[in-house]
């Protein structure tokens, strides 16, 4: 057994009718003794500390199940009970059916090393066709524009039946959730609409105003000049003293001096001062 440099290597089948030599041999987990491939199992070297734990399973040709034998008991009564319980014939089509390649004309089988998924369409396809144009991919879903309420009670509209007569306090019901429904949705669109003119109408328009006085200036600078030659001056002497002040009728803009409120009307808003 074994060879000159390696006299441990392989062990003889402790089976009496055996007794062949194996390189990579099987310890029974049971009876602690090694035996052959041949002879490894419970059954085959009839193991006296085997205790049942053999395990026999067979698979059903209706579902394609496995169904466990128990030992010391008829296989008959095993297989009548997985009939009336467990058994379902519907998944014999999802466990022997294989997947193929969606592309006509392909009868490439999909398994776990040659499938891809596409990202814009989400279906496997084999290795060959797993790029978009080869597989003409429709591309991801577009998603449906435009306000989705409005477009579900007019769907929903459209599709109600004529009821019979018994049948109009629900209908009237209905019927005024729907306007009450497309009427808020109006108001709000008409409200978004408005506040999105006054905003881009107030853009236009000088937007700083001082705290004091609520004249408007065009800019920051002219702003913070206006506070520090009238306001700062007037605290540091000891009050605040009234300017009579012109506003320009088309822009709110201050002037202390008349002459230059004229020069900015001439100049600004094309020689007129109406409003």
């Amino acid at each position: 057994m074994g060879t000159p440099a390696m006299p441990d290597l392989g062990k003889h089948c402790k089976l009496e009718d055996c007794r062949q030599i194996d390189f990579l041999p099987f310890t029974c987990d049971r009876c602690r003794l090694v035996f052959c491939l041949e002879h490894r199992s419970y059954r085959q070297h009839q193991c006296p500390q085997a205790d049942d734990q053999g395990v026999t399973v067979v698979i059903c040709p209706l579902c394609a199940k496995g169904v466990r034998l128990i030992p010391d008991e008829d296989p008959n009564i095993s297989w009548e009970r997985h009939v009336n319980t467990n058994c379902d014939p519907t998944n014999y089509e999802k466990a022997t059916k294989k997947r193929r390649c969606p592309v006509v004309g392909c009868k490439e089988i999909l398994v776990f090393s040659n499938t891809v998924k596409c990202k814009d369409c989400a279906t496997d396809h084999c290795l060959k066709h797993r790029f978009g144009p080869d597989h003409k991919c429709a591309g991801p879903r577009k998603p449906d524009s435009g306000f989705q309420l409005m477009s579900f009670l007019s769907k929903k509209e459209d599709a109600r039946p004529s009821r019979a007569p018994g049948k109009a306090q629900s209908s009237s019901a209905w019927s005024r959730l729907v306007d009450a429904a497309s009427s808020g949705m109006a108001k709000l669109s008409s409200d978004f609409n408005q506040s999105l003119n006054i905003g881009q109408g107030s853009e236009s328009r000088g937007q700083e105003v001082c705290p004091q006085c609520n004249l408007r200036f065009s800019s920051v600078t002219a702003l913070v000049e206006h506070v520090e030659e009238v306001h700062e001056r007037s605290k540091k002497r000891g009050g605040v003293r009234k300017l009579s002040v012109d506003v320009c009728p088309k822009c709110s803009r201050g002037f202390r001096d008349p002459v230059a409120l004229v020069e900015h009307v001439e100049k600004d808003h094309g020689g007129t001062s109406k409003a």
